[in-house]
């Protein structure tokens, strides 16, 4: 069997936490499992922290670093690494969307934030904090167009958004606002960069009706589902959870436009809110 492949410190101070972990436990002739065991997590999760999928929690660390002798590093590092932009329910999925390889997800009722435009996002940030200063919102602006920097790459990830009608249809910011960011969403499109369906209203019932969903999907470890509402959030890595979110999304697919189908009602929703007419 192949060994594991040596990751890139310098992609992420996450993967250099990844890879700090791998050596300590190879130094000490323990495997994933035997590493977990202890703690009472699988060795795939172990596989996980070493890959940069998943954040090292404090609890973990200090056990980690008794475990392999490594004088507090583990600890120091993960509270130094614990700091981040994001909420707190959201943080997690965003490290492990900046080292994913694939990126599919459904959104219910508004453009997912990797393919927000400034204004758009703005606007819905005002939206969750009527009374939030300028500068919060600005602050917020700015980590969610810091993190639509993943799709400068013009291949990875690979991203795959079905959008749900109501996305479309919501006004969010008013009707330049919508032109742009949807005319945001035909330029990646057009550019080959996102494969994007819409789910219409016509479809019915369907398979993700409670809410939306995020798969990730990595090179060297096994992939991850988030699931989000109000103010929470949860990233699952149990097997049988992200099959059956996989055959949801699959489903989705079926049930939405083909790509063309969908850049065609995007591109003729965008001339819509352009010349001002509303969409109930």
């Amino acid at each position: 069997m192949p060994g594991p492949k040596d990751l890139d410190p310098s992609s992420s101070p996450r993967a250099m936490m990844g890879a700090e972990l791998r050596h300590a436990r190879e130094r000490v002739g323990l495997s994933q499992d035997e590493l977990g065991q202890p703690l009472f997590v699988s060795g795939s999760f172990i596989g996980q922290l070493e890959a940069g999928t998943r954040r090292m929690h404090l609890e973990y660390a200090r056990q980690i670093d008794d475990i392999l002798g490594t004088n507090g590093f583990f600890e120091r590092n993960c509270k130094a690494l614990a700091k981040s932009r994001y909420p707190d329910h959201f943080a997690e999925a965003a490290e492990a969307e900046a080292v994913a390889s694939a990126i599919r997800q459904y959104a219910t009722l508004l453009i997912p934030g990797l393919l927000q435009t400034e204004a758009y996002a703005r606007a819905v940030f005002r939206a969750y904090r009527p009374t939030a200063t300028e500068d919060v919102i600005d602050e917020l602006v700015a980590a969610r167009l810091e993190r639509a920097h993943l799709l400068d790459d013009p291949t990875k990830p690979l991203l795959w958004a079905v959008l749900d009608e109501a996305v479309l249809r919501r006004e969010v910011g008013g009707t330049e606002v919508m032109t742009a960011a949807l005319r945001h969403l035909v330029t990646l499109i057009q550019q080959h960069r996102i494969i994007a369906q819409v789910l219409p209203f016509g479809a019915g019932a369907h398979a993700a009706m409670e809410g939306s969903l995020k798969l990730m999907e990595f090179e060297d470890a096994p992939p991850l589902s988030f699931v989000e509402a109000p103010d929470m959030g949860k990233l699952l890595d149990d097997p049988a959870t992200v099959t059956r979110h996989t055959l949801m999304f699959n489903l989705l697919q079926a049930s939405a436009l083909s790509p063309q189908e969908s850049l065609a009602l995007i591109e003729s929703l965008a001339q819509d809110y352009e010349h001002g007419e509303q969409h109930p």
